[in-house]
């Protein structure tokens, strides 16, 4: 089973913000998922980002792999792979 840190797409039509989740690579974007460790909302200014770094980091040491868009969300908030 392949775990992927990921968005999950909310909020409404033009007007979109995300979760981030840990996640089955095999599931759906906005399918089941494992864990929500933050939130990530691109419509402000500046863009509003919310993390679990604890859970983040403990994800990561499990072996799970980021998403493009995650993977710098989490190297602006100082969490390395």
């Amino acid at each position: 089973m392949a775990v992927k840190l990921r968005l999950k797409r909310m909020g409404k039509k033009k007007a979109p913000y995300y979760r981030v989740i840990v996640a089955d690579s095999r599931s759906p974007r906005d399918g089941r998922f494992i864990e929500e460790i933050g939130s990530y909302d691109p419509n402000q200014e500046p863009a509003a980002v919310k993390l679990d770094v604890e859970a983040a980091q403990k994800w990561l040491k499990a072996g799970a792999q980021p998403t493009e868009t995650v993977a710098r969300l989490l190297k602006n908030a100082g969490i390395e792979k």
